[in-house]
């Protein structure tokens, strides 16, 4: 039976880049696979792009590229990435360059387009799933709107001889099933396969959450060597069994215990993880360990996709002020209690128009408020925060600025003062029907 590996060189944004670059080294791998797209991520990617029409993908995509294509290449191993974001062409073209750059003019670069649906959802009414309301309601605070894509086109590129595949929004299992679906000519139709699949991709998907990050909590589940965590590799046969390991010698652990956490992870309803190309059922799925570091994963299936498809819908929501400041030593929880009094007195007083107002000692009662977070003993130091939503910039500003006047104005001893205004860019979900998103591959020539 055929097997192929799969790498996955990252679960986020931001995450590090050795891994990555110790698979395409270290992990005889097939398919190297960058998952770099948040809920958000889109969003803040369209503002980008409307500032820059040559912007608008991943910031760390040249840094990427850069790190693993010499491996790749020489090796003849295929990525799968979503650094796309908003503006996966451009981001196929500055790859296209950095190939350039480096000696490789014969490698085939696709972008996947079509998920910017913004039109589509503009001229229907649809419902917010998150709230009462509609799409159109948010009016002109709309920025961006991208469907979930599937595995499909990107499976195409594969097939059509792409070794870099750069898709904008798709489903983060997908990014995984493609490689499969390519490699073992799977139908599309085929739902327990392709169930199977998404049990694989969404195990894979997180990166260094299925080998040891974020699973660990001491003393109850102790992983070793966490700052050099190693990235999971997906060993996936034809028939859709799976066997989770990771580069030997490197850092984490590759347990039934972490697969099982990741299995998981996001899920609401295990028999119907509804996907674009499947809605896959997790509940039969059997986890055993068969050596160390070595997890076979069988037993998932799926059923037939629904008619619609999940949109991110981005859009201007408020903007939020904030303000910091520390006190240490004796007293310094009663500084800290009388610096937010003054505050939260001084808001009133200069009337800062603000819907929603908050005010915490980080470390006392930030996360779950203070009927909850009982300190037997008081802090030698303590940081308030005060924070606030606003309509306006300018009424954002008014509060951090009162937390800073703290320093002449307050409780003794006050330092570390901080502030910020920002905008913020929230996300709501809608439900479009498939046919009106048109996924295509676009080729760019190195």
């Amino acid at each position: 039976m055929r097997t192929i590996r799969i790498g996955s060189g990252a679960g986020y944004s931001g995450d590090r880049i050795e891994p990555a670059v110790e698979l395409a080294e270290r992990g005889d791998i097939d398919y190297l696979v960058f998952e770099c797209l948040g809920e958000r991520t889109v969003a803040l990617a369209q503002q980008a792009r409307l500032k820059n029409p040559d912007l608008g993908y991943d910031p760390l995509l040249e840094e990427r590229m850069r790190a693993v294509l010499p491996l790749c290449a020489a090796k003849a191993i295929k990525i799968v990435t979503n650094m796309g974001a908003a503006n996966p062409e451009a981001a196929a073209k500055k790859t296209a360059e950095i190939a350039r750059s480096l000696g490789f003019s014969s490698l085939k670069i696709a972008a996947i387009i079509g998920d910017d649906v913004l039109d589509a959802c503009s001229r229907g009414d649809l419902p917010i799933l998150e709230f009462a309301g509609t799409i159109k309601q948010l009016g002109n605070r709309v920025i961006s709107a991208n469907a979930y894509l599937g595995a499909e086109p990107i499976a195409n590129a594969l097939s059509a001889g792409a070794d870099i595949v750069i898709t904008g929004r798709a489903s983060d299992p997908a990014l995984f099933l493609a490689p499969m679906i390519h490699a073992f000519g799977w139908a599309m139709d085929d739902w327990t396969l392709l169930g199977k699949g998404t049990v694989a991709g969404h195990l894979l998907e997180c990166a260094g959450q299925i080998t040891g990050g974020y699973f660990a909590d001491p003393p109850y589940k102790d992983v070793a060597g966490l700052a050099r965590l190693g990235f999971p590799i997906g060993e996936v046969g034809e028939d859709g069994a799976l066997v989770v390991t990771k580069v030997a010698g490197s850092g984490g652990a590759v347990t039934a215990r972490t697969c099982k956490e990741q299995l998981l992870y996001e899920v609401h309803d295990p028999t119907r993880y509804i996907q674009p190309d499947v809605v896959a059922d997790f509940s039969q799925v059997e986890v055993e360990e068969i050596g160390p570091d070595r997890v076979r994963i069988t037993g998932g299936r799926g059923t037939e996709p629904t008619g619609t498809l999940k949109v991110s819908v981005g859009y201007i929501d408020s903007f939020i002020g904030e303000g910091q400041i520390s006190y240490a030593g004796p007293g310094a929880l009663a500084r800290g209690r009388l610096a937010l009094d003054i505050v939260r007195e001084r808001l009133k007083l200069t009337r800062v128009a603000a819907s929603e107002l908050r005010f915490d000692l980080i470390g006392m009662d930030s996360l779950h408020g203070p009927q909850v977070s009982v300190h037997p003993n008081e802090p030698y130091e303590v940081r308030i925060r005060v924070t606030g939503r606003t309509e306006n910039l300018r009424e954002a500003v008014r509060i951090g600025n009162e937390v800073e006047t703290l320093y002449t104005n307050g409780p003794a001893g006050g330092g570390g003062a901080w502030k910020s205004a920002r905008e913020v860019v929230a996300v709501a979900s809608v439900l479009l029907p498939r046919e009106l998103a048109k996924p295509q591959v676009r080729f760019v020539e190195v």
